[in-house]
This record gives C-alpha cells, sequence and structure tokens, in this order.
C-alpha cells in the first residue's frame, strides 16, 4: 500500500489535481497551479513543526526557531518529498516535463507544501499531524538525513576509494541571464550516473551527486 492509498487521499479531487499542478502545466491548460496551497502548507508546517519542538525539546525560543528552519527548509522539504515519491504525481508542462521538472529541487519541495495544504482543507489538522508525526518526524530523530551534507564530497570519497574518474558536466543551459536553470550530469568512468537541475552550476552539481548517492548506483556497484 502506498503512501496515497494508505491516507485515503482521493487523487482525482480537484484539490489533490491543483496540489501537484505546477504553473507550466497549468499555463498550458487554464488550470489552477499549486501555489495557493502551497502558501497554506507552508504556514501548516510551521505550526505542527513549531508545536513539535515546544512540546518535545527542552531549547530555547532562539534554537528552536533555528531548528524548526532546519526542518522546513527547501533541502528537507525536497527530502520528504522524494522520499514519500510525491514527485511522481505532479502534473508538468511539455518543457519542464522534458528539462526533468520531477526532480527539480525547487518544485520537489513545493510539492511538499501544497500536499500538506490539500491534506489539511480535506481531511483536518488531526490527520496532518498523523502524516507528520508517522512519515517526517521519524526522519527527523533518527537523524536519517543530514540536510546539510555536501553530497559532491560523499560521492567523491566513494569515488577514490576505487581509484576512478569523476566528471560533472553541463549539459543544458536555459533562461534569461538573471535567472538561468543549469541542468547537469555527474559520469563515473565516463557513465552517467546522476542529473541535477538548479538555478546554479554548484547547486546543480549537488543535485546530480545526490541523484547517484540516492539512487545508490555506484554504492550499489
Amino acid at each position: 500500500m502506498n503512501l496515497i492509498e494508505e491516507l485515503e487521499v482521493d487523487l482525482s479531487k480537484k484539490l489533490y489535481k491543483d496540489a501537484f499542478t505546477h504553473t507550466s502545466y497549468a499555463n498550458e491548460n487554464n488550470v489552477e497551479s499549486y501555489e495557493r496551497l502551497e502558501y497554506l502548507g507552508d504556514a501548516i508546517l510551521e505550526f505542527i513543526m513549531s508545536e513539535y519542538l515546544y512540546l518535545n525539546t527542552k531549547e530555547e525560543e532562539g534554537q528552536m526557531t533555528k531548528l524548526r528552519a532546519h526542518y522546513v527548509c527547501e533541502n528537507a522539504l525536497y527530502e520528504y518529498s522524494l522520499r514519500l515519491g510525491l514527485n511522481e504525481y505532479l502534473l508538468l508542462g511539455k518543457g519542464e516535463e522534458e528539462n526533468g521538472g520531477k526532480i527539480r529541487k525547487t518544485i520537489v519541495a513545493d510539492i511538499f507544501e501544497s500536499f500538506i495544504g490539500a491534506l489539511f482543507l480535506d481531511k483536518g489538522i488531526d490527520i496532518v499531524k498523523k502524516f507528520m508525526y508517522k512519515y517526517i518526524i521519524p526522519i527527523i530523530e533518527n537523524k536519517e538525513i543530514d540536510f546539510f551534507d555536501d553530497y559532491k564530497s560523499v560521492l567523491q570519497e566513494l569515488v577514490q576509494t576505487d581509484k576512478r574518474s569523476l566528471e560533472y558536466s553541463v549539459i543544458n543551459e536555459e533562461g534569461p541571464a538573471h535567472n538561468k536553470t543549469f541542468t547537469v550530469v555527474v559520469k563515473i568512468d565516463d557513465i552517467i550516473y546522476g542529473k541535477g537541475i538548479a538555478h546554479s552550476k554548484k547547486e546543480a552539481e549537488q543535485m546530480a551527486a545526490h541523484d547517484a548517492l540516492s539512487r545508490c548506483q555506484y554504492k550499489c556497484q
């Protein structure tokens, strides 16, 4: 049973269709995007995480604020969304789909918030809390993810162990000068192991390394 089935979420409802509809798809099909639900979900996540930290830690206000920011930052939301497979439900415009929108960090992070917003409107705050405490809080408490990890360094260390070559290549660059999007692939011994898309080459390289590691493409060789 997958997450959607377990939560008894009806993806045919407009609410959930909106939650997974990127602006590129919305513009092409004259429908509503996830942006309003994302706004709502952001506030709900902050509330639930604030309550969790207040009830389960003895930290002062400043430290709780830092921890909350750590657990609801874009990197964190991206990880949660990928682990739950929410990106598989994304509705993307043709161009965005072809350019790897389903693994684009910002989009994948956004839909975690929009999904939370939709779940709240559909089933209420108690169900959202149960969802968070079952699927997200354990990730935090078990320290399963290092949200500030340098994925490139981790991959480099693995490659060096076997004395293999590692190379990052920009395969696509698009958009205006002030808002460019870069697509980068990481190659090990000239074989592509991961791809990343971001608004800077550095971030795209990190996402490519993360893609390779998260799929266990290299570690499982």
